[in-house]
């Protein structure tokens, strides 16, 4: 698997951010977090990427992308795909 630099913007009451963060532990893929409700202007930064208040939120290489969808959580085939990894 190639090297990617990961942010995730997310927040420690959110459900799907803790999916998120198992996802990436369990795939040792490293990252860095970023937590919206303590680190000044990460909830802006994630409202003028992608237009919305809505996290978590993955940064991979430069590029956002949501990793879950309301109603259906969090993506698990998709991100495996994203990231190289096996379901």
């Amino acid at each position: 698997m190639q090297r990617m630099h990961v942010l995730l913007y997310s927040a420690a009451w959110c459900r799907d951010c803790r999916a998120a963060k198992r996802f990436l532990d369990e795939h040792q893929i490293s990252y860095t977090e970023i937590d919206i409700e303590r680190v000044h202007g990460a909830a802006d930064e994630v409202l003028r990427h992608v237009g919305k208040r809505a996290i978590p939120q993955f940064v991979i290489d430069g590029r956002w992308v949501q990793p879950y969808r309301p109603g259906y959580g969090f993506l698990y085939q998709e991100m495996c795909e994203l990231f190289g990894v096996a379901v």
